[in-house]
């Protein structure tokens, strides 16, 4: 692995971490330390792959890059990205999207807590308050569910009531059983 380096017009691709203290340290405004040489040891010997930034001063920083380029050329035209380890055939998805989408016909109970718009009778303005809603429905899913209270609430709502996605915190459901 190497280590791609840039403060400024200054870069360079280095193939160990004293190389690239080296390089820092012949910067007079980076100012080599041992804990900022410590941090980027550590940094360095981690299994973190994001680069990593240092600030100089106010909007002045250096940037570190893990990278497996063997040559600046290759790095610059990007020839040697470092991908997460991932099987070809599958994808990575949440359990809850799975179960979200699980077709069974049936009553479901969903639970939405959103922003809904509401008047302040004593000033007459607008205000976000945060609502429960709890409804149960016949559907064919999970996402089924959530469709059709939304729809049943933008119907009974101000429309500059906002509704939160199936997929977070803020939507739960559960099977009650088939529908007769």
């Amino acid at each position: 692995m190497n280590l791609y380096l840039r403060y400024f017009d200054s870069e360079t691709l280095v193939s160990n971490v004293d190389d690239a203290i080296a390089f820092l340290a012949g910067i007079d405004e980076i100012g080599m330390d041992p804990l900022l040489e410590a941090d980027i040891r550590e940094y360095v010997a981690s299994d973190v792959y994001y680069p990593k930034r240092y600030k100089i001063r106010p909007r002045v920083y250096f940037i570190i890059i893990k990278t497996e380029a063997a040559t600046m050329q290759d790095f610059k035209e990007k020839k040697a990205l470092h991908a997460a380890p991932e099987l070809p055939h599958e994808k990575a998805v949440s359990p809850s999207i799975v179960r979200l989408n699980e077709e069974q016909f049936g009553w479901y109970e969903g639970a939405i807590d959103f922003k809904r718009v509401l008047l302040v009778p004593g000033t007459g303005k607008f205000q976000y308050r945060d609502t429960h809603f709890v409804a149960q429905c016949k559907a064919m899913s999970g996402l089924d569910c959530y469709n059709r209270i939304v729809d049943y609430l933008r119907s009974r709502v101000d429309n500059r009531s906002q509704f939160p996605s199936a997929k977070g915190k803020n939507f739960k459901f559960r099977y009650l059983g088939q529908a007769k």
